[in-house]
């Protein structure tokens, strides 16, 4: 974490009080701030989009912009969910497969907006209730298992990658250093997740 962030997070803190939730002090505070920065950025730009612009091609062949915007949203469910069974935190558990995604592809604007709201803000409290021990237990996804400390570097690339494929407004320059590099234009035409 950098100097400026840690400063950031004890002012916070100090705001906050007690009672608050806090990323553990191992967690990797960058890129859960490019995840978190990613979501704020996809959400901007899928809340301006109108029905008809929802349902129109995004820049990934064969896909709307709402089924970017729900396959984003879905992962990030994933993840949560993936984590809780990781750790025990086990209960109820949606759907994220491609029958999910077909039908929340089919959502109106506002539910397909919560859906992308509501996902990430559930992965956001999983990962501050993640202790330091927790962050590198290993957890599985449908690509295979990774550990939890890169859950949010997988999330981050796909939130920016998704800003890009909407086709909507989404500038390269506006991607985080550390990931335009990565994101190259074989990535935006490739897998998605």
């Amino acid at each position: 974490m950098t100097s400026d962030l840690k400063q950031a997070a004890a002012e916070l803190r100090a705001r906050q009080g007690d009672g608050a939730r806090y990323d553990a002090a191992n967690a990797p505070a960058e890129a859960l701030l490019r995840a978190r920065r990613g979501a704020a950025y996809l959400a901007r730009i899928a809340t301006g989009l109108t029905e008809d612009a929802l349902r129109g091609p995004s820049a990934r062949p064969g896909w709307t912009r709402a089924r970017v915007i729900a396959a984003v949203a879905l992962q990030a469910r994933g993840i949560a969910q993936a984590l809780e069974d990781a750790t025990g935190r086990t209960g109820d558990r949606a759907e994220t497969d491609l029958a999910a995604l077909d039908l929340a592809e089919t959502l109106p604007a506002r539910a397909l907006n919560h859906l992308a709201a509501h996902a990430e803000i559930h992965l956001n409290v999983v990962w501050r209730d993640l202790g330091e021990a927790e962050w590198g237990l290993p957890v599985t996804l449908p690509g295979g298992a990774i550990p939890a400390h890169d859950t949010p570097r997988l999330h981050a690339r796909t939130l920016w990658r998704a800003a890009l494929e909407l086709n909507a407004g989404a500038r390269r320059r506006d991607l985080p250093s550390a990931l335009a590099a990565e994101l190259t234009d074989p990535d935006l035409q490739g897998a998605f997740v």
